[in-house]
């Protein structure tokens, strides 16, 4: 059974001015996400800025989480890491937590041969007691899983059990769901796919978008599982615009403009990102109430 199927936000992590985590206002969002119909929490993952936490405040931002949630809907950590060690202790202090699964990004910076990622992904299932997600976003790693890998990796660790596919190459997407004959969970890690990976077997998409409308997130995927794929796809493509302007700067510098736009007291970015240029900003919030969002 997949830890879940829909959208899974991946979830911005909120800061007080000073720079530090408001966990307050955490909990605000945990809360609204679990209101509003959003399938599943992805915590710490690149729209979270995990890059910038420590591994204390990664940790306990993981923790909180699970407590704020209190089971409502399914919590998965990011814990990846390019150093092994790293992502291991990670998994495995997520995993004792309580974490309903773990997302691992492939090692970024120093990369990994296929042979790498091999044992760096043997190595985190071996220690942590939880289901895995392997992570692909080569754009931002320099590192990508080939389909062989990714099927090889699903057949021979129990615990290693999907893929989030943010390649955006659909054909790769294609020839692992071929090679592993669907026997895999599959998430869109684009928002701009997710109807085409739904029809090539995907459990749902793991969302950017979802922060600011997870409703309609969740009803892209709801649709097309009750067979409405007409309705599913007439959301995928009016959402299109949005969706562009989420990622007009490099992510999470535009969701967290919009989530501010909403009126929801997220703070700033931890540097090196900077807010958004005025003129981006602009066409963000023309886009958000094009597609029906509120804002403040």
């Amino acid at each position: 059974m997949a830890i879940f199927t829909g959208s899974g936000v991946a979830i911005i992590t909120p800061f007080h001015e000073d720079g530090s985590i408001n966990y307050d206002q955490l909990k605000k969002l945990v809360d609204y996400h679990c209101e509003n119909g959003t399938d599943s929490i992805v915590i710490c993952g690149t729209t979270g800025e995990s890059a910038t936490m420590t591994e204390e405040e990664h940790l306990e931002c993981i923790k909180r989480t699970i407590d704020f949630t209190a089971g409502r809907i399914p919590v998965i950590a990011g814990t990846g890491s390019n150093c092994t060690a790293t992502a291991v202790e990670l998994s495995r202090e997520a995993a004792k937590a309580g974490a309903d699964g773990l997302l691992v990004v492939t090692p970024y910076y120093n990369k990994a041969t296929q042979k790498g990622l091999i044992e760096h992904y043997k190595a985190i299932a071996r220690e942590a007691d939880a289901p895995i997600i392997m992570y692909s976003v080569a754009s931002r790693t320099g590192c990508n899983i080939e389909p062989a890998t990714v099927a090889a990796l699903v057949k021979e660790v129990d615990n290693i059990v999907g893929v989030k596919e943010a390649s955006g190459n659909i054909s790769q997407v294609a020839k692992i769901m071929q090679l592993t004959q669907g026997d895999i969970d599959l998430y869109s890690g684009n928002d701009d796919q997710i109807v085409p990976i739904l029809a090539l077997g995907g459990k749902g998409v793991i969302s950017v978008l979802s922060n600011v409308a997870p409703r309609e997130t969740h009803e892209i995927c709801a649709k097309f599982f009750a067979g409405d794929i007409e309705g599913s796809r007439e959301l995928q493509l009016k959402a299109i615009p949005l969706i562009n302007a989420l990622f007009s700067e490099v992510n999470p510098i535009p969701v967290k403009k919009a989530v501010s736009l909403m009126g929801m007291e997220v703070g700033g970015l931890r540097m090196p990102l900077t807010e958004m240029e005025e003129a981006n900003a602009q066409k963000l919030a023309q886009a958000m109430r094009a597609f029906g969002i509120q804002l403040a």
